[in-house]
């Protein structure tokens, strides 16, 4: 009797565990923060934000001044967040067994980040993973890259413009003027929806400098709110 119960009591886990897998298997996950992170669901509520806590399609993602966020998704994807920047992922899937169903993609609305392309883009659809920007719709071919916008936050003395770079693989950037290739080592500027994205021959030196305690957190496995803030409503 009781070795049934045991193995009842082991399949009524493992179910719970597969269920779990299948429910969060869509979604990112909030897994560095320092500062304060909010989310406005789609059904427009508002959440503050700590480590752990899921980030599912439909959901715009802000970092509020001096703060940071990494986001994870299951494939092995992230986006760092610079203060004052806010993110909407449209849609995200991935299943393991079907890369022909990858699909990533989501909107810079202002601010800047920096990514690492994970299984989505690199199999299957090189098109499965896009981001929307003021200026463009941006195609990632399993890169690390940024992007900065500037079209409605001044950028120091920088023209107003979203601004590209790419450390590692190559992003199309595409808009009613055509499109670009920009590859490992190269920077671009895209001005409007109807210039043609171009090329820089230099850094525009848009900063990326989070505070010591959040790169150690990521480094050293940590969190810089382990512990001190929880997810919460905010309510109106």
């Amino acid at each position: 009797m009781k070795t049934s119960k045991r193995i009842a009591g082991a399949l009524l886990a493992g179910g719970i565990a597969l269920i779990s897998s299948a429910v969060f298997a869509d979604n990112g996950a909030v897994s560095q923060l320092s500062g304060t992170l909010s989310v406005r669901k789609a059904d427009g509520s508002v959440r503050i934000l700590s480590q752990k806590s899921a980030i599912q399609p439909g959901d715009t993602i802000n970092t509020q001044r001096d703060s940071y966020a990494q986001i994870k998704f299951p494939d092995g994807g992230q986006i760092t967040l610079k203060p004052n920047t806010s993110v909407k992922l449209d849609r995200f899937n991935f299943s393991q067994a079907e890369p022909k169903k990858d699909s990533m993609v989501f909107g810079l609305i202002k601010g800047g980040m920096r990514a690492v392309t994970g299984l989505v883009g690199k199999r299957g659809d090189p098109d499965a993973y896009q981001m929307e920007t003021a200026t463009a719709t941006i195609g990632i071919r399993g890169t690390t890259f940024g992007a900065d916008d500037c079209t409605t936050t001044k950028c120091g003395s920088l023209q107003e413009a979203v601004y590209v770079s790419v450390a590692d693989g190559e992003i199309v950037a595409r808009n009613a003027a055509g499109s670009v290739s920009f590859l490992a080592g190269q920077f671009g500027s895209i001005e409007s929806r109807d210039r043609l994205p171009r090329f820089l021959s230099t850094d525009p030196g848009l900063q990326f400098t989070p505070p010591a305690s959040f790169i150690q957190s990521i480094t050293g496995g940590t969190a810089v709110n382990s512990g001190k803030s929880m997810e919460c409503v905010v309510r109106r």
